[in-house]
């Protein structure tokens, strides 16, 4: 099997390599991404992996890449994936969630190349939602309130029309907040992991964590359930169908916050700040993954105590190998 990774530098890139080397089957992969990696990709023994550093917003790079691995999967996770990020560069988020995707499908379309591909959408997509809405399956309406979700949607109705009309072989996902270790502290669980771990490491600095809204509510799904799914479609999705993948449970981040303070037994003082809250908010998603379950069998696995704990443990490492 030959897989084509974008945004092979990413901690959901690594974790896939991770889950393909549990399966024990020989791949050939090769990543691409406009940062080079900064984990190691060469010492995996059921995988043949390689990288190579490109910008995919150049078409003629894009449709040379195709050309040359002509890949049988496409895991299309390039991205500029911060909502926080969306909303201080929008044409830039749009760009990269939109233009990208778009340089490759119409590669692999003009060339006639036989790949399954995997475009990864977002929970961000149903937008502002009553609770009576819930849990949200892919039937519901898409209301996107950020120009990140609105690339989504976009990147989405694309992948149908090249599905329907051009009969190319896509599968769409709408990938809740999946969080784990190793990802960056751009992201919320993993900034507020990241700061609560150096307060318990350290006496001298002030027990306060400042944040944004944390009375929304996320349905937050382990990155290693995720790239399982991810997999599993690649091998059993239908072409044109969209599956969400999250857990089917909510919880608020000031309930993660108490959690990751119970775990590791330190108390804090929450200060709100107004520049972190962002213009428009989903205040609550909650997805089902009943459609996954019953078409290829997937549900999660790891629960939410147990991602955090990882996490925790992820940042401890770190945090003591930098002092």
């Amino acid at each position: 099997m030959r897989i084509l990774i974008t945004g092979f530098s990413g901690f959901v890139s690594h974790h896939f390599l991770d889950f393909l080397e549990s399966m024990h089957i020989k791949f050939i992969v090769l990543g691409t991404d406009k940062n080079i990696p900064l984990f190691e990709f060469t010492s995996y023994k059921n995988l043949q992996v390689s990288f190579k550093h490109a910008d995919l917003l150049n078409k003629e790079i894009a449709t040379e890449l195709i050309n040359e691995f002509h890949p049988e999967y496409l895991l299309h996770l390039a991205s500029s994936s911060s909502v926080a990020n969306s909303w201080r560069y929008p044409i830039e988020s749009i760009n990269n969630n939109l233009n990208i995707f778009l340089n490759l499908v119409d590669a692999i379309r003009l060339n006639n190349i036989k790949c399954r591909i995997l475009s990864i959408g977002s929970s961000e997509e149903y937008g502002n939602v009553a609770p009576h809405q819930l849990p949200l399956t892919e039937e519901n309406n898409l209301k996107p309130v950020s120009p990140y979700a609105v690339a989504r949607v976009s990147q989405e109705m694309l992948s149908k029309i090249y599905a329907d009309g051009y009969g190319l072989d896509i599968v769409i996902t709408r990938s809740f907040n999946h969080i784990g270790p190793r990802q960056k502290d751009i992201f919320v669980i993993s900034s507020f992991a990241k700061q609560l771990v150096t307060i318990a490491n350290d006496a001298s600095k002030p027990n306060r964590l400042t944040t944004g809204d944390i009375s929304i509510v996320r349905d937050f799904v382990d990155v290693r359930d995720v790239v399982k799914a991810y997999y599993l479609l690649f091998m059993n999705g239908k072409s044109g169908e969209i599956y969400n993948i999250c857990t089917g449970i909510g919880i608020s981040l000031k309930e993660i916050i108490n959690k990751m303070c119970f775990q590791l037994n330190i108390h804090i003082e929450l200060l709100t700040d107004k520049n972190l809250i962002r213009p428009q908010d989903n205040k609550l998603i909650i997805g089902s993954y009943q459609k996954i379950k019953q078409q290829i069998g997937w549900a999660p696995t790891i629960s939410i105590d147990d991602s955090l704990h990882d996490i925790i443990s992820y940042w401890n490492q770190n945090i003591r190998a930098a002092q």
